[in-house]
């Protein structure tokens, strides 16, 4: 496949009850997510040929999860099943002061072991994205994400990295997960940070300052994502800020994972050996049209539906 998303493949279950405890919440919305699973049906939409390599229960959950992935297209060959483990669940809801109450019921996802994926081939042509913050937690799936990142180096295959920080997953700190994302900063081709995502990795407190201190980390490209402001593109010590479009917000859930799909997706039109030879110009032009595909997902309800109006008219 041209594009091979790793990570998590979960159930965000929102509550409905607006500004309610979890423990008092009584509706809840089923919503297929995980950060690489919402990239996969991305490119997916955007007729790009990309696979999911996750892992998930034999449950009705999992099955929701495969079945929507096909819909759009995803090769699921490597979304594989675990009959020992449920689906990874997580509840959601929102408070009236704005935080997240937020339960994390780990299951089939932190499975996915090395000897998993021990046959899964990775062609010269390929494109791996790495893109949860699931994987820095203890378990298979972060000892077969490293390998996975070990295999791309060996075989000089273009890589993607976005950390997808939750801070609701690390309650005793942000050392594991700064250390482990500097260790995938400096080995990728791109990566894709939020502004808070780029002071927190490097321990600074304003954007100027965590782009240069991003550019002496690491030699890849990389954005860094500002919201309705656009997106800080960087190659090589040149900078720019390109603007995005204007949209009526209804729901921001799943912007940044269309907006890497939407780069993705453009980079695997290229030829292997082109991507790496991109010029800031053409990074910019790339920029641009993810900078439509994610603000575009902000005017629907749920990142799913919304990759279900994407297409590639979106990036003219």
């Amino acid at each position: 496949m041209s594009i091979i998303c790793i990570g998590e493949a979960l159930i965000d279950m929102i509550c409905t009850d607006k500004g309610t405890a979890l423990s008092e919440g009584n509706h809840f919305l089923k919503k297929a997510g995980g950060a690489p699973t919402n990239v996969a049906a991305a490119i997916a939409a955007l007729g790009g040929e990309v696979c999911i390599a996750a892992k998930v229960g034999n449950d009705p959950f999992g099955k929701h999860l495969k079945n929507i992935l096909e819909e759009f297209g995803v090769d699921t060959r490597w979304l594989l099943t675990d009959p020992e483990y449920f689906t990874t669940l997580a509840f959601v809801s929102l408070m009236e002061n704005g935080e997240r109450d937020f339960v994390f019921n780990r299951g089939a996802d932190g499975r996915l072991s090395r000897e998993d994926l021990q046959n899964l081939t990775i062609a010269q042509n390929s494109i791996i994205h790495f893109g949860s913050a699931t994987a820095f937690l203890p378990g298979p799936l972060q000892l077969s994400y490293l390998d996975l990142l070990e295999k791309a180096r060996e075989q000089n295959v273009f890589t993607s990295f976005d950390p997808n920080y939750r801070h609701l997953l690390f309650p005793e700190g942000t050392s594991s997960f700064i250390e482990q994302s500097r260790y995938f900063l400096q080995h990728c081709d791109f990566f894709k940070v939020s502004d808070e995502e780029a002071m927190l990795i490097t321990e600074t407190h304003d954007l100027i300052t965590a782009a240069q201190q991003l550019s002496t980390i690491s030699n890849a490209v990389f954005a860094i994502t500002l919201g309705k402001e656009g997106t800080l593109i960087s190659k090589q010590g040149e900078n720019a800020i390109v603007p995005s479009i204007t949209v009526q917000p209804v729901d921001t859930t799943g912007a940044g994972d269309a907006f890497v799909g939407a780069v993705l997706f453009q980079l695997s039109q290229y030829p292997a050996e082109a991507r790496r030879q991109l010029s800031f110009h053409e990074w910019k032009s790339i920029v641009a049209k993810a900078n439509k595909a994610g603000a575009r997902t902000c005017e629907f309800l749920g990142a799913m539906e919304a990759f279900r109006h994407l297409n590639q008219a979106i990036l003219q």
